[in-house]
């Protein structure tokens, strides 16, 4: 819960970006690394190094602070039970226009079928389904994590 709730944090005061860099860092220090998600305060130092490197200048002490708090631990709650709502069992899962369900593992068919339908239309129905309940901003929503390959890693 520890590093759900940090990857909140982050994407909602530095922007999705930052949140996607630092779970893509979260990953690497649990998968390969083998290191515990659930140990704050190394968690708060690995954080804190990654943030930096990107130009988010934010203190072990201030990220352990809201580790050990339970800032954000509701809305994390909220977005399990929706899954579980959904069905959503495994990741990777894609919803599209906030009510179409897609399996990480469905044939490239199904993606391209539904992308289809909306580029037909000239328009998406709906939207993030997450973002409301984890309570980042519209703004942040709207710039995107999404930057050119050059910009992310300087």
């Amino acid at each position: 819960m520890a590093s759900h709730r940090l990857i909140q944090y982050v994407g909602k005061h530095f922007g999705l970006a930052a949140s996607e860099r630092l779970y893509d860092c979260l990953n690497v220090y649990y998968f390969v690394e083998g290191h515990a998600l659930n140990d704050r305060p190394r968690l708060a130092k690995v954080a804190s190094e990654e943030l930096k490197k990107i130009g988010n200048e934010i203190g072990e002490e201030e990220i352990l602070l809201f580790l050990n708090s339970d800032e954000g631990r509701e809305e994390i709650e909220k977005v399990l039970q929706t899954h579980t709502q959904l069905g959503i069992h495994s990741i990777p899962k894609f919803i599209i226009e906030g009510q179409t369900l897609i399996d990480g593992a469905a044939h490239w068919k199904h993606h391209v079928q539904i992308y289809r339908e909306i580029e037909s239309r000239g328009s998406v129905n709906g939207g993030p389904i997450f973002g409301e309940m984890l309570g980042v901003d519209a703004e942040i929503i709207e710039r995107g994590s999404h930057e050119e390959p050059d910009e992310m890693y300087a």
